[in-house]
């Protein structure tokens, strides 16, 4: 009997999620190597050769329990991995060594000829810019709240004054602090009378507020979907999961269809889609995450997200 071909996670050491795809793996006796960029150096080692008889790329994946041939790499489940900071060496270095890992590492990963990437990583960057989104989602034909992205404070001021609601998200989230404290950039309502000349600094994106019933969260596996309804009165729902209640619903055929059209768009295989019902009942695209979190949704709804995405990676 030929031996399963092993599947490698890439993610941080607290990922529920991640053991959640890893539990319906181990179920079907897929070996798996699970490992973290950030662990470089005696807890992992990568080494690759290349311009041999052997392959393209030989090479091994080397963490504390688990020893790889990277010829024999069925899938890569890139979740949630961490790249290595070396806050011991001095900026300059640990910027220079930091690189290093990506270019080294991640291109050793991405030279590999077969796997099934759960999504590759580069692809997840370019499907990560909402300007992007935005116009993809428009182009498959969903609906798309009127949006401003700018930096210039009068056609910021200009665009409030049009659409009277308007809310304000950041382009993408990054870890920030304010005197020590973390702080998380919501969708928040945002007036002319707040728009200041600090606008200049960075390009913003304000978009019209659609008058919702509730908010949707679809999960998108190698073309099954997951849509569930989110009921909880909050423009942005993730500030108080508490307060959610959790529907499983039915998609219109469009907007299904349209979904997997964005994914195809952008080379995806996977992706978390939210999306606004509003009180007529049509649907309105937000944002695309193309490696958002889902593992709650299962445990609140009992749908088999996981095993979609071991059956992705094992196909």
């Amino acid at each position: 009997m030929t031996e399963e071909r092993p599947v490698l996670v890439a993610t941080e050491a607290d990922d529920v999620t991640a053991d959640m795809v890893i539990t319906q793996l181990n179920r079907r006796s897929v070996p798996v190597v699970r490992f973290n960029p950030a662990d470089i150096g005696t807890d992992l080692t990568v080494s690759a050769r290349f311009g041999t008889c052997l392959a393209p790329v030989a090479g091994q994946v080397r963490t504390l329990s688990r020893d790889i041939d990277l010829t024999r790499v069925r899938a890569v489940y890139w979740r949630r991995p961490v790249w290595p900071a070396f806050p011991h060496l001095s900026d300059g270095d640990a910027r220079f060594a930091a690189a290093q890992v990506r270019y080294g590492l991640g291109g050793i990963l991405y030279a590999l000829d077969g796997p099934q990437w759960v999504n590759h990583p580069l692809r997840n960057a370019a499907a990560d810019y909402k300007p992007a989104q935005l116009a993809c989602a428009q182009r498959i034909g969903l609906a798309v709240p009127p949006t401003l992205v700018t930096n210039n404070p009068d056609m910021a001021r200009e665009f409030i004054t049009v659409h009277g609601q308007v809310i304000h998200k950041t382009l993408r989230w990054t870890p920030y602090e304010r005197d020590g404290v973390p702080v998380t950039g919501w969708a928040d309502p945002v007036t002319a009378a707040e728009i200041d000349d600090s606008v200049r600094v960075t390009p913003h994106l304000f978009q019209a507020r659609v008058d919702k019933a509730a908010d949707v969260r679809v999960l998108v596996a190698g073309g099954k979907l997951f849509a569930v309804r989110i009921d909880s009165g909050l423009l942005d729902w993730r500030k108080d999961y508490a307060a959610h209640s959790y529907t499983v619903i039915a998609l219109p055929g469009q907007v299904n269809k349209a979904l997997l059209a964005c994914l195809d768009h952008f080379g995806l295989v996977s992706g978390s889609f939210d999306l606004a019902v509003d009180r007529a009942g049509d649907y309105w695209w937000l944002e695309l995450n193309p490696n958002g979190q889902w593992g709650w949704l299962e445990e609140k709804t009992g749908l088999e997200m996981s095993a979609a995405f071991a059956d992705l990676l094992t196909c």
